[in-house]
């Protein structure tokens, strides 16, 4: 040990850079880094207030669109499950839409269904309402009409200020035809004559006596006439499912409001 202790010694000795005059060449300048250290934290920090300073929008929406891409890239569950029923009701509602145009697979048939759907429509069965009501003489008959009056009216206002809301179009390209202008009618969501339908219906079944087979072709008429109008092109199947719903509220909104025969009298006597 004392013999590789003398001969490492020696070595340092015959090192020529461990001499004194030498040895600022093997140790850092502590303060030449420091103020090149300090330097260039000043020149960033000058650098960074200028750019906060100058493009404070620039400074936003780079804050901002690593949050928008991560919503993008990992979207909620919710949106997944949404964006997926849309794209299978608008699927589904396309390819029903057997009678979208004269080239489509049942086009010849398109006349035929159209004139199903004009059943369902507000301006006939007001004007059938209106002519019923003045040839009625009894006053039970002139309660329930004019009931069914108010009904239609409300069908047409509900139906009308909730397409205007929602403002969806249809699966195809249709311009709408100069009843559906009337009525208001000019948008998919809900579908007004799906709602018609099912008022009416329902209006019947409960203030009408009919037979067995009379209620049935009631029901099967309102289920044809709603998606009637997915054959051609008009409405989704959500649009038409809604309006049986939206149909449904409008009858028990009629039933809450129910207008009673001296009432009816009345509004009759000033009209």
């Amino acid at each position: 040990m004392p013999a590789s202790q003398a001969r490492s010694r020696a070595r340092d000795r015959n090192n020529v850079l461990n001499r004194a005059e030498f040895l600022s060449l093997n140790q850092p300048l502590k303060g030449n880094q420091e103020n090149r250290s300090s330097g260039r934290k000043q020149s960033g920090q000058a650098g960074g207030a200028g750019t906060q300073s100058s493009n404070p929008k620039e400074r936003r929406q780079s804050q901002q669109l690593p949050e928008e891409d991560c919503m993008q890239l990992n979207p909620s569950f919710k949106g997944i499950a949404f964006n997926s029923l849309l794209a299978i009701d608008i699927c589904i509602s396309k390819r029903m839409g057997v009678c979208a145009n004269t080239a489509s697979s049942w086009g010849g048939a398109r006349s035929m269904i159209n004139l199903l759907g004009i059943t369902g429509h507000g301006i006939p069965w007001i004007a059938g309402t209106l002519i019923c009501l003045v040839k009625s003489s009894t006053l039970a008959g002139q309660e329930v009409l004019m009931n069914l009056l108010l009904a239609l009216l409300l069908d047409i206002m509900i139906v009308a200020g909730l397409q205007k809301l929602a403002k969806r179009k249809g699966p195809y390209d249709i311009t709408p035809g100069l009843l559906d202008y009337l009525t208001m009618d000019t948008y998919a969501f809900p579908a007004g004559h799906a709602s018609r339908a099912a008022m009416l219906s329902k209006f019947f079944l409960n203030h009408l006596v009919l037979a067995i087979p009379l209620r049935i072709l009631l029901v099967l008429w309102a289920l044809c006439v709603g998606f009637s109008r997915v054959m051609i092109g008009r409405h989704h199947i959500t649009d038409v499912l809604s309006g049986f719903v939206f149909g449904y509220l409008q009858f028990r909104l009629v039933e809450l409001i129910w207008m009673s025969s001296n009432t009816c009298q009345m509004l009759i006597s000033i009209w």
